[in-house]
C-alpha cells in the first residue's frame, strides 16, 4: 500500500475530501460575511444564527408544508433574505453612521435572541434531516466510496461562490453595490436608491448563510446551536482571507477546510486550532490579510 510519511495514500486522499467538503461550507458563509463588511462596513454576528434559521427553515418546511429539500433550497434563502432586509431597514439602517462597534454589538444580541428563541421552542438537542432520494447512495472513487450528497454540496457551494463573485465584480449592479459605500451622496445623485442596495446587500449575505443552512441540514443535525459551534471559525477565515475581500473569502475557505483536513492526518490533536494558528501567523505577517487592502 502506498504511504505519505507513513499515512496510508487511501487516508490522506479521504481526509483531503472531507477537507474539501468542510470548506465549502467555510466558503459559503465567510462569502456572506465578506460581502455585508465589505459593502456595509457591520461585522455581522447574527451570520451563524441566520444560518442555522435556514437549516430549520428546510425542516419546517418539510414538516409544515411537505415541501421537499428542492423547494427548501430556493425558498429558505428567500425566507431568511427577507427577513435579514427587515431587520436592516428597522435597526442597522440607523447604526451605519456610528462606530461599527455599534453594529456588532447589536448582530450579537439578535444572535443570541434568535438562538435563545429556538433553543426555547426546540430544545437544544438536534433533528434529523433526510438526504434527498435523489442525492442518496455512494460513488466509488477507487480509494473511498464519496457520498452523493457531500459530492453535490461541494459542487453546489462553488457554483454560488462563483455567481455571487461575478455579480458583485462584473456587472453593473455590483459596481452600484461598490459605489453606494463609497460615496452614497453622489450615487443617490444618479437617481439610484442607496438604501434600497443596502437592503439588498445585507439580504444577500443572509440568504447565503441560510443556503448554507439548507446544504447542512442533511449532514449535521439541525439545532439551535449549529451556527454557534461554526461561527467563529468562520470568523477566523473572512480574517485569513481579508476582511470584506471576495475573492479572499472563498479560497480562504476552501484552502483552510483542507488544512484542517490534512492536520486530522498528520497531527490530529491539532486539527482543533490549525486554523486559529494560521490566523495569527497569517495577521503577524500581513494584518490585512491574504487578499485586504492595507488600511
Amino acid at each position: 500500500m502506498t504511504t505519505i510519511l507513513g499515512v496510508p495514500l487511501q487516508a490522506l486522499l479521504g481526509q483531503l475530501l472531507v477537507g474539501l467538503i468542510n470548506g465549502s461550507f467555510y466558503a459559503l458563509l465567510s462569502l456572506g460575511l465578506a460581502v455585508i463588511f465589505g459593502l456595509l462596513r457591520v461585522i455581522n454576528f447574527a451570520h451563524g444564527a441566520q444560518y442555522m434559521l435556514g437549516a430549520f427553515a428546510a425542516l419546517l418546511l418539510l414538516k409544515g408544508l411537505g415541501l421537499n429539500y428542492w423547494f427548501a433550497l430556493v425558498l429558505a434563502p428567500v425566507l431568511v433574505g427577507l427577513f435579514g432586509a427587515v431587520i436592516e431597514r428597522l435597526f442597522l439602517s440607523r447604526l451605519y453612521k456610528l462606530d461599527p462597534l455599534y453594529g456588532l454589538l447589536f448582530t450579537f444580541g439578535l444572535a443570541l435572541t434568535i438562538e435563545g428563541v429556538f433553543r426555547w421552542l426546540y430544545g437544544s438537542s438536534g433533528q434529523p434531516y433526510s438526504v434527498p432520494e435523489l442525492l442518496r447512495g455512494t460513488v466509488n472513487l477507487g480509494f473511498m466510496f464519496l457520498p452523493i450528497y457531500r459530492g453535490w454540496v461541494v459542487i453546489a457551494s462553488l457554483v454560488a461562490c462563483l455567481v455571487v463573485w461575478f455579480v458583485i465584480e462584473r456587472t453593473k449592479l455590483g459596481a452600484y453595490l461598490r459605489a453606494a459605500t463609497e460615496n452614497p451622496v453622489l450615487v443617490q445623485a444618479f437617481g439610484i436608491n442607496v438604501p434600497l442596495l443596502l437592503t439588498l446587500t445585507y439580504a444577500l449575505g443572509a440568504a447565503l448563510a441560510a443556503f448554507a443552512g439548507v446544504l447542512a441540514a442533511p449532514i449535521y443535525q439541525v439545532s439551535p446551536l449549529m451556527g454557534t459551534n461554526l461561527i467563529i471559525v468562520v470568523f477566523a477565515v473572512v480574517v485569513v482571507g481579508g476582511m470584506g475581500s471576495i475573492l479572499g473569502a472563498v479560497f480562504t475557505g476552501y484552502m483552510l477546510g483542507i488544512a484542517e483536513g490534512l492536520t486530522k492526518v498528520f497531527f490530529p490533536e491539532a486539527s482543533n486550532i490549525v486554523i486559529f494558528v494560521i490566523m495569527a501567523i497569517v495577521l503577524l505577517l500581513r494584518p490585512a490579510g491574504l487578499f485586504g487592502k492595507e488600511a
